[in-house]
């Protein structure tokens, strides 16, 4: 039989999905990654070196965001072999909006599949003012799903303080969860959720098996410090956080992620998972 696209495809997409079942199943732990828009800097100038620099610190995988998107097929391959060399994997990508449209998912679909990625996340959804907006945000999500699960991959969605600040005397996080398919990861930013007043540990509790990975982002009300706290300096109550993660929330994989701080991009990412470790054990 003739080689064709879909065919291609279907071979990324069970190469991922085995690669993935065998390294779930050979871990005793949940593993960590990196979010790498905490190195952004070092990632734009020396992707290469940046990557070898997170495996070396200890880190299991990576979080890509948008600008992958622009990478060459052959610099994509390039970046998935790399990631092999050094044992780790591509968690999940971080997207643009406009990424998940009809006119872009099948090269975000064939990207993420080379990559060995699980979850396509909308990183954010922009500035939306009613309850209308966020039902069609679910829509979006949902088309994206239906897209992208025939590949052996999944849809996400990632938090910011705008979707745990009520609109109508509802939150639009619960929008999103009661409209989209229970197959839609809502991915927890711990720090936006800690600033916009909401308890991570109830969110996750009241949204059981949907709350798959969480970027562990510590927050402050101090004065002058909000997000350039280091993980555990802040206000996050990372115990029950992750008890209630590891219980009903059902998460696969934790992601550190860093704003800034005092120190360098890779000392900042260095210290933090020192202090997950610390906090979380293993």
């Amino acid at each position: 039989m003739p080689s064709t696209p879909l065919s291609r495809r279907s071979f990324l997409a069970l190469s991922a999905m085995l690669t993935w079942a065998f390294t779930t199943r050979a871990s005793t732990s949940i593993p960590v990654g990196l979010e790498l828009y905490s190195v952004r800097e070092k990632l734009k100038k020396d992707p290469e070196a940046a990557l070898r620099a997170v495996a070396q610190m200890g880190y299991e995988g990576v979080e890509f965001y948008a600008p992958y998107f622009d990478w060459t097929e052959p610099q994509t391959k390039q970046i998935r072999k790399l990631l092999d060399d050094l044992g780790m994997r591509c968690f999940s990508t971080h997207n643009d909006e406009s990424y998940l449209r009809p006119q872009s998912i099948d090269r975000a679909r064939d990207m993420n599949l080379i990559l060995g990625s699980k979850y396509v996340v909308l990183a954010s959804a922009g500035q939306k003012t009613s309850l209308t907006e966020w039902r069609s945000v679910a829509d979006t999500l949902n088309s994206a799903a239906e897209k992208l699960e025939p590949a052996g991959l999944k849809a996400g969605y990632h938090n910011h303080q705008l979707e745990f600040t009520p609109i109508e005397g509802q939150r639009p996080i619960e929008i999103l969860a009661k409209q989209t398919k229970p197959s839609v990861m809502l991915q927890l930013d711990v720090g936006t959720c800690l600033e916009a007043g909401s308890d991570p540990a109830a969110w996750i509790r009241s949204s059981p098996g949907r709350i798959r990975s969480i970027h562990c982002k510590d927050w402050s009300p101090d004065a002058g410090k909000g997000y350039t706290v280091l993980f555990g300096e802040g206000a996050a109550d990372w115990k029950n956080i992750f008890a209630a993660a590891e219980g009903a929330g059902g998460v696969e994989y934790y992601l550190v992620e860093q704003e800034g701080s005092r120190f360098s991009e890779l000392e900042t990412a260095r210290r933090c998972l020192q202090a997950f470790r610390e906090k979380h054990g293993g």
